[in-house]
This record gives C-alpha cells, structure tokens and sequence, in this order.
C-alpha cells in the first residue's frame, strides 16, 4: 500500500483536483469524511440544552447538578485538544483520527444507555475525551489533504458552514427529538453518526507517516518520537482548570471558592506551561509559532467571534423566551433562519476571501459582527422577533466569514508537521471562546433586576468587543494579508 507522506507538496487526493479550487468525486468524498465527523462534534455541544429538564427528571439528577452533563463534555474537549494535536502530528494522525471516532460512538452508547447519573456523566466525558482527538486530528487532516490557495480555502469554508451549522442544528433537532423520541435519542443519533463516519473513514482518508520517523525526502529514521511531557501536563491541567472556572461560573456566577481557585491554579498552570515551553528542547507549542503574526493575532479574531456569538445567542434565548413570552418552537426557528443563513454564507466563503485575502476578511467580518449586533440594540420590551431574526442571521453570516478566515490565517505558511499544532491552537481558541462569553457577559444579563435592561447591556458591550478586536486584528497583522 502505497503511503502518502506530509511533506509531501500535496497529497494525491489535492493533487487530482483542479487548480482552480474545485474538487474530484474522491476528494469531495474525502472532505465529507472530515466535515461530518466536524458536524457531528458541533452537534453534540448543543443538541442536549433542551433536553436537560427532561434528562434530569429521568436520571435523578437534580437542578444543581444538570450544569455537569455540559461541563463533563466541555472539560476533556477544549483541556485536551492540545495535547491530542501534538500526538497526531508525532504518531500519525489518521489512526488517531479512527481511534477519535470509536471512543466518541462507544461513549454515545454509553450516554444513550444510562441507568444512573454517573454512568451519564462518564459516557459525556468520553465524548468530550474522542471529541479532543477529532477535531485536531480531522482539522489537520484537512489542511494538509488541501493544500494552501481555492482548494483549502473552499474546504475550510465548507468545514466552517458544517460547524456552524451544526450549534444551530442542534438547538433546534434537540428540542424537536426529545419532544417526539425523548433525550435517549439525541444522544443515540451521535453514536449511529459516529458507525457511519467510522465505517467509511478508514478506505478514504490518506495514510501518514509520523513526521519525527521521518528522513530527508520523507524516508523513516530511527528517531522515536518525543512528547514534551512537562508542557503536555500544564496546558492540559491549566486548561481544564479554566474550562471548569468558567463553565461554573457561567451556572453559579463567579461568587464561589471553587471559582476563584480554579481560576487561579489554571492561569498558574498556564503561566508555568509557557516558562516550560522556553526551556524544552523538543516543545509541545513552539514558541516562535506563537510570535507569528498570523497565529497570534488570527487567534485573538477567533477567540473574539466564538466568545461574542455565544454570548449572543444566549441573551437572545432569553429575550425571546422570558421577555416576548415566544414558545420553544418559535425560539428555535429564529435560530433555524440563523443557520440557513450560515449555509449561504459558506457557500460564497471561499470567494470572497479569495478576493479580499483572509486578513481583510477577518477584520471585516469582525467589523459588520459587531455592527449588526449593534443594531440589535433597536429590539423592544414588548415586540422585536423579527428585528432579531433579520440581525442574528446578518451577524452569524460574518461570523462564519471570521470563522472560515481565522482559521486561514492561522494554518497558512506553516509548514505540515506543524499543522496538528496549529489546528491545536485553532480548536482550542474555539472551545476557549465557547466557554467564557457566557460566564464573562452572559452574568450581565442574569444578574440584574431588569432583564431587558441586562440583555440590551450584554448586546452594547459584545458590540463594542467586537469593533475594538476588529481594529487590534487590523493593527497587529499589518497591511500585508496573511498569505
């Protein structure tokens, strides 16, 4: 069996198709492997959210601890990425890739099958455990089947739709499930996912060598592989410290003890993990690859876009539910327009960034992000679900722009065995962003008397965010655009 190396210009896959960007029936089979995997990831951070009072009735766990069956998932998912990243680009990372997927099934049988809380509890933190394989493994994968110009760029534009796609997707198929099948189901269609990703996965996705057994010209040596233990301890200790600080506080606000010391043992851990990284001789993060403008400034895009759009979508929830009084239903279909509206934004993605360049799409779709979210600052306290509908979808299209085009500036230039690395990076900022826009903003808008008052707080600030890391983005890349 022929293997095809990474340093390697481009796989065979990339090299059959078209330099104009489009894509040969096998690689169009290849990047479906990839982006389902993606999508089913995506879909499970959302697709349990309404089905929590139902679970917790069913299970017996009570009100106060319903916030594990999120945090089970968020804490190996965004503390492991990391770590997962690096081993991929050490070991190989198509077998990592299957190894991803067979947890993350067998984990959503086990929380499909649930007889108690813990047995729950630890099929959801085996399926954040196989979802920090995927999406490092699955975003390197693409980028170096892919190489840099259309043909990445109408990939990664693909692979961002799906993802955003997929939060949407899951809002609105988990309440509509639950209601007709009960919550069993949501967690039964990611394992039935998972046999499908997993059964085709294996005859078309391209072999690799790990790039510390290669030689010149792509030859093996004798080198073995080297992990940076002491870096893989503190990222991932520093990070699954801050996941748990925040996902806490995003439930219980950040007035508990536990809040606070995990906070704080996680920024020290991470403060430790960078003096770590300056000393190692074989890092697990290349500091130099952090100095890059491209990586730093395309994360700091990144981490902006996912934390503001979470936090968006929650206040909304409730704006539309608390304050308009509007049924679950209803709720979700003004997230079900959001999504379409993504799906057309991806399908247009690749063309303007091919345009414009990755860096004036990002700072533009920062830029109209916050813009339309500004406007949502016109809804009123008795009427607005259609200014809502019309703003959300406009900022979730530029979300996806930022999305698609963060992810470029990050990964182009750097070299493939780096870019399990850099898909690290990518991901973690994601699951990062995910996790603190709520507890950060989303408080404003719980914590005071009047919730349209904190709602429309939350909307000012996260608007504000964005235009001011619309301008940072812009002065820390310069006037030359990412490659």
């Amino acid at each position: 069996m022929a293997i095809d190396t990474d340093t390697a210009p481009a796989t065979p896959v990339a090299a059959q198709a078209p330099q104009d960007g489009r894509l040969t029936g096998r690689a169009k089979l290849v990047l479906f492997v990839l982006c389902a995997a993606q999508f089913m990831v995506a879909l499970d951070f959302s697709v349990l959210n309404v089905a929590l009072p139902v679970l917790g009735d069913d299970l017996g766990l009570s009100r106060s601890a319903l916030q594990w069956a999120v945090t089970a998932f968020a804490l190996p998912s965004g503390g492991f990425l990391l770590l997962f990243g690096r081993i991929a680009d050490l070991y190989g990372r198509k077998k990592l890739f299957l190894t991803g997927l067979a947890v993350f099934g067998a984990a959503s049988l086990l929380a499909t099958l649930a007889w108690d809380p813990a047995s729950f509890l630890t099929g959801r933190a085996l399926q954040g455990l196989g979802a920090a394989v995927i999406v490092p493994t699955g975003m390197s994968l693409l980028t170096t089947t892919f190489p840099e110009g259309p043909q990445r760029d109408r990939a990664l534009g693909i692979s961002g739709t799906l993802l955003s796609l997929g939060f949407t997707v899951g809002m609105v198929l988990g309440g509509v499930m639950t209601d007709t099948l009960g919550w069993r189901s949501t967690m039964g269609l990611l394992a039935v996912a998972a046999v499908i990703v997993l059964a085709l996965a294996p005859g078309l996705l391209p072999e690799s060598l790990p790039h510390s057994l290669k030689g010149m010209g792509g030859a093996p040596t004798p080198d073995r592989p080297r992990l940076d233990v002491p870096g893989a301890i503190t990222v991932t200790g520093g990070l699954l410290a801050l996941i748990y600080s925040l996902s806490t506080a995003a439930q219980r606000g950040f007035g508990g003890a536990d809040v606070w010391g995990t906070l704080v043992v996680g920024l020290a851990l991470l403060a430790a993990f960078v003096a770590v990284e300056s000393k190692a001789t074989a890092p697990l993060v290349s500091l130099p690859m952090l100095k890059r403008r491209t990586v730093a400034w395309g994360n700091l895009g990144g981490l902006v876009t996912f934390s503001m759009m979470s936090t968006v979508i929650f206040v909304l929830t409730l704006y539309l539910q608390e304050i308009l009084g509007l049924s679950s239903f209803r709720t979700g279909l003004v997230f079900g327009v959001q999504g379409v509206m993504s799906v057309l934004a991806g399908s247009y993605a690749a063309k303007v960034i091919g345009r414009f360049g990755a860096r004036r799409t990002l700072i533009g779709s920062l830029l109209g992000q916050g813009l339309f979210i500004a406007l949502l600052l016109a809804i009123g306290s008795e009427s607005g679900a259609l200014l809502a509908t019309v703003a959300v979808s406009l900022a979730s299209m530029c979300h996806l722009g930022a999305i698609i085009s963060y992810g470029l500036t990050v990964t182009s230039g750097v070299p493939d065995e780096e870019q399990g690395l850099a898909t690290g990076l990518v991901t973690t900022t994601q699951q990062v962003g995910i996790t603190i826009g709520i507890p950060l903003l989303g408080v404003l808008a719980t914590t005071q008397g009047d919730l349209f008052h904190g709602v429309r707080t939350v909307l000012l600030v996260d608007a504000v965010i964005l235009v001011a890391a619309a301008a940072l983005v812009a002065v820390g890349l310069g006037r030359r655009s990412a490659p």
